[in-house]
């Protein structure tokens, strides 16, 4: 499954990164801009992808009775490399593997005990699996943070992720405000009004969970998330029927 990483799959990413435990659907939906049921149907579908693999607790094992962690920085052959970092995570006492594409130093296995006796097994662990053990650091701290680029913008803007076909057309995807002056119109409606331009077409409504198909009688309301496609370049007047009037 293929997921586009548009402004919403984004801001999604950024909050629970930032705070997966206490962030909820209905929170992110507030700063967005869409339903929390939207939201929910995001994240399924980036957990399907493997975009989001997993929600995991950041530990200091350190503040845990003193417990060590060491980070082991290794080398295994390049054509056995997946293989032995699959058989470095069944040790006992590894939280973390990384594969890196090179040569030497290719792996960094990341291993916690209760004592210095109890790092050394793991080491003795897996030079037995064949990994050369390059070297060995005790860490101290291991901190972590959303991915800045993928949070909110200083200023207020609409959710749109520009795409540009051949012909001069474009494609965008964007939220509707609440108080936009296309929200609660139908398309024909809209278009009789001159609230859209001649040449925008509405390809698809999100909504909550689903995925509409416009048609004429379509109603437009605070919160979809539509694909708008452009017979020409996007002016500051066709974003000007979705967004509130800030005059």
């Amino acid at each position: 499954m293929s997921v586009r990483l548009d402004e919403v799959n984004k801001r999604i990413i950024h909050a629970l990164m930032d705070d997966a435990r206490n962030t909820s659907a209905p929170m992110i939906a507030e700063e967005v801009g869409v339903s929390p049921a939207t939201i929910r149907n995001r994240i399924n579908q980036l957990e399907d992808a493997g975009i989001i693999s997993g929600y995991h607790a950041n530990v200091n094992f350190d503040a845990a009775d003193g417990m060590l962690t060491t980070l082991y920085v290794a080398t295994a052959p390049v054509e056995e490399r997946a293989r032995l970092a699959q058989q470095s995570r069944t040790i006992a006492g590894v939280v973390n593997v990384r594969e890196f594409v090179a040569g030497q130093e290719n792996l960094h296995v990341l291993a916690v005990g209760d004592d210095v006796d109890a790092i050394n097994d793991v080491g003795r662990e897996l030079a037995a699996l064949g990994l050369e053990i390059d070297d060995e650091k005790m860490v101290r701290t291991d901190q972590f943070q959303s991915y800045q680029p993928f949070g909110p913008a200083e200023t207020h803007q609409q959710f749109s992720d520009y795409v540009s076909l051949t012909g001069g057309n474009e494609v965008v995807e964007l939220t509707v405000d609440d108080d936009a002056p296309v929200a609660g119109m139908t398309l024909e409606r809209a278009g009789e009004e001159d609230v859209l331009e001649d040449g925008v077409l509405v390809v698809s409504i999100e909504r909550d969970d689903a995925v509409l198909t416009p048609t004429g009688e379509s109603e437009i309301r605070a919160g979809d998330i539509l694909t708008v496609l452009s017979r020409g370049e996007f002016t500051d007047s066709t974003f000007d029927a979705f967004e509130t009037d800030r005059r």
